[in-house]
């Protein structure tokens, strides 16, 4: 019982962290301005991550493009991980560091969105579709934990979970895409 108290405080103390940064709660309030005016004007949201950041992008991307609180109009979020024929062809073709590279060349647009997930902040397929992103003028958002990392400097948008702990900083993420889907749905709908 002990270790389950122990767990769900250090989870309730991000939440805290994370409520009481003004920076962070600023970051947010770009981010939902960014995604607003790209889906209001006909853009798309494409989200990308590995692992447990893939079910959280795919998680956000479902939020979006289904429902969060409101039946309303659904919205163009895609996660690129989840067309298993895609993924495994490039991985074998070019590289596993290329899938999301690729699918970003395939599906981005200059105004679009891409949400980039890694709760290192090093993976090398992430940091390439991020390039590629911003080469290719899409408007880049990062969410990482707080160590330094390869994503700091090359989002246009990054919040960086103030924590180490991967659990804690995936809780995190869920919280921080439920918010900004949460305050999407009011500006849109």
């Amino acid at each position: 019982m002990k270790k389950i108290q122990e767990v769900i405080s250090r989870a309730v103390s991000v939440s805290q962290s994370i409520g009481s940064d003004t920076t962070i709660i600023g970051t947010i309030e770009k981010i939902v301005a960014e995604i607003v005016r790209c889906l209001g004007s006909g853009g798309k949201v494409l989200l990308c991550g590995n692992g447990g950041s893939a079910a959280d992008a795919q998680h956000i991307a479902c939020e979006l493009s289904g429902r969060f609180y409101k039946n309303r109009k659904a919205l163009h979020a895609e996660a690129l991980h989840v067309n298993s024929s895609y993924l495994t062809a490039v991985a074998n073709d070019f590289g596993y560091h290329h899938v999301f590279a690729r699918a970003v060349e395939a599906k981005g647009k200059p105004g679009d969105i891409l949400i980039a997930l890694s709760t290192s902040g090093n993976s090398k397929n992430i940091i390439k579709a991020i390039e590629y992103a911003n080469e290719s003028q899409l408007i880049t958002i990062g969410l990482t934990g707080i160590t330094n990392s390869s994503m700091d400097g090359i989002c246009k948008h990054i919040i960086k979970v103030p924590t180490d702990d991967t659990p804690r900083i995936q809780e995190a993420h869920i919280l921080i895409g439920h918010i900004i889907c949460e305050l999407i749905e009011e500006e849109l709908f």
